[in-house]
């Protein structure tokens, strides 16, 4: 049991080292691991740690739209510059 409370403990130190993203992958466990552990084994174990890392979660997920619209934005754009490569590449070609 003490190890599950060290690694919230860890994981609370990885993210507000700004390693977010990679912090399941870093300690081999499940993105909703991460976060049970984050979100509840850590605010028993360290609570100012916890208000620390809830609160750059709780950023992120404010922002999350944001980054999910620009995505698509350069997705359709990438997409769109393409068919107009190919069209001059098919025009160059026919003449």
């Amino acid at each position: 049991k003490g190890i599950v409370e060290e690694r919230a403990a860890m994981l609370g130190e990885y993210i507000m080292q700004g390693n977010r993203k990679k912090a399941a992958k870093k300690f081999g466990i499940s993105k909703s691991t991460v976060h049970k552990d984050v979100s509840q084994r850590l605010r028993k174990v360290n609570p100012a740690l916890y208000r620390e890392v809830r609160q750059i979660l709780e950023t992120n997920k404010s922002e999350r739209h944001i980054r999910g619209g620009m995505a698509t934005k350069n997705k359709y754009l990438l997409k769109k510059q393409a068919q107009e490569r190919e069209k001059l590449k098919n025009s160059e070609q026919n003449q």
